[in-house]
C-alpha cells in the first residue's frame, strides 16, 4: 500500500509542477485555467485529485479535460498510471489477501 501512496504523491507533485505553465498560459481559456488550478494548483489539491483518480474511478472526468485543453501528452501519463496502479497493483494486492484468506481457511479445517 505504501507503493500506491508513493505513486500518488509522485503523480501529484509531477502534475502540480508541470501544470504551472498551463495555469499562466493566456492561450487557454480562463475557465479551463481555473479548472486546472482547482484540481492541480497546489500540492494538496493535486494529491486529493490523485486520491480521487485512484480510489473513486473518476479518472476519465479528470483526464479528458486535461488532455483536451492543456496537452495530449498527459494521456500517456494517465495510460501508464491507470494500467500500473489501478489494474496491476490492486489485482496483486487482492491476490495476496485472497491467498492469506485461503491459507487461514485451510488451517482451520
Amino acid at each position: 500500500m505504501v507503493l500506491v501512496w508513493s505513486l500518488m504523491l509522485f503523480g501529484a507533485l509531477f502534475f502540480c509542477n508541470m501544470l504551472r505553465q498551463a495555469m499562466q498560459d493566456e492561450a487557454i481559456s480562463i475557465e479551463d485555467r481555473i479548472w486546472v488550478f482547482d484540481h492541480f494548483g497546489t500540492v494538496s489539491r493535486s494529491y486529493y485529485t490523485f486520491i480521487e483518480i485512484t480510489f473513486s474511478g473518476a479518472w476519465p472526468s479528470i483526464a479528458r479535460p486535461l488532455v483536451e485543453t492543456v496537452s495530449s501528452v498527459y494521456a500517456v501519463y494517465f495510460a501508464v498510471y491507470i494500467t500500473v496502479v489501478l489494474f496491476a497493483l490492486f489485482r496483486i494486492i487482492s491476490a495476496l489477501f485472497l491467498k492469506d484468506t485461503l491459507a487461514v481457511a485451510a488451517a482451520e479445517e
